[in-house]
């Protein structure tokens, strides 16, 4: 941890933040974080991947951990975080890359790689698949206490978070998200409520952990991460071809909560995510959850080098 270095670029008026690991001349792999996560949920990958010959990029999404906030965060959008992306590798001097992503990271990664593909080696994403560039409707289908449709209501879980610190919220949702069933609370339930203050940590995730990621949210609050993703699924991107041509590798763990999402686990094991991305390869890990690549680094890099060794 100690040989990765941290460095504010400036992008489209922001500083934005990045861990970076690995020879500069070396092929670039810029990894996109999920929600609650930040670039620190790398941390096994980047030092793995540099190790094997690559130049590893993590950044905070601004907004997130040390990055700036966009100037008016409640407009907040998808498309900010791609043109970030574009511009970090510009100002990085980086032509082509490949970009790793996990949950919502996910559709910034294909949305990069459809937009700008000229740009991209190579897309790994975990925990979400491709899901077509439409809004996202999961909350249709779902009781009014499913998580993601609690936290776009305005001020709820502003409200939920702000009784508790920060550390707090973060051990909540990772012992929440580390588990198979979805998130879903009862009608006169807040969603921190549905965790019992006694339930322990996973295993994969010391307290030093959790101590990193609340020193990055106490940075940056949780305004800008409930706007992106959760307030905006809804957003929509003039993209008319959606396939990805480039390669892709799917991984994901079998007892991710996802799963659980209306027609997800029929629309992942029957390989309809190749009508839009043909080139892709979907691995699963047994025990894997929704943390797949903190919990299981070790098989996660193996698919990860593997992926990247084939397509350099």
């Amino acid at each position: 941890m100690d040989k990765i270095q941290h460095k504010l670029v400036q992008v489209n008026g922001l500083k934005i933040h990045e861990a970076e690991i690995g020879g500069e001349s070396s092929p670039a792999v810029v990894f996109l974080h999920g929600f609650p996560e930040i670039w620190y949920s790398w941390r096994h990958q980047m030092i793995a991947v540099a190790e094997a010959g690559f130049r590893a990029i993590a950044p905070d999404y601004r907004g997130y951990g040390l990055s700036d906030p966009p100037p008016e965060p409640d407009n907040a959008s998808y498309k900010d975080i791609v043109a970030d992306l574009l511009s970090l590798l510009d100002a990085l001097a980086i032509q082509k890359a490949f970009v790793i992503s996990k949950d919502f990271g996910a559709r910034v990664a294909y949305l990069f790689a459809l937009i700008h593909p000229d740009r991209v080696c190579g897309v790994i994403t975990m925990g979400i698949p491709y899901l077509p560039i439409t809004p996202i409707s999961f909350t249709e289908h779902l009781p009014e206490g499913f998580y993601i449709a609690r936290w776009q209501k305005p001020g709820r879980a502003e409200a939920d978070f702000g009784r508790f610190d920060n550390k707090t919220v973060v051990r909540n949702v990772y012992i929440l998200f580390s588990r198979s069933e979805i998130p879903i609370a009862h009608e006169n339930q807040e969603i921190m409520d549905i965790v019992d203050s006694s339930t322990p940590l996973p295993p994969w995730f010391s307290e030093e952990d959790l101590a990193n990621y609340g020193s990055l949210y106490e940075n940056s609050g949780f305004q800008t991460a409930l706007k992106v993703p959760y307030r905006s699924m809804s957003e929509t991107f003039d993209i008319t071809n959606e396939k990805v041509e480039v390669p892709a590798l799917f991984i994901m763990g079998e007892k991710d909560y996802v799963f659980k999402f209306p027609g997800m686990e029929d629309y992942i094991k029957s390989d309809q995510m190749k009508m839009f991305v043909p080139n892709v390869e979907t691995v699963f890990v047994p025990e894997g959850s929704h943390f797949v690549q903190e919990q299981f680094p070790e098989q996660v890099n193996h698919f990860i080098l593997n992926f990247l060794k084939k397509n350099i």
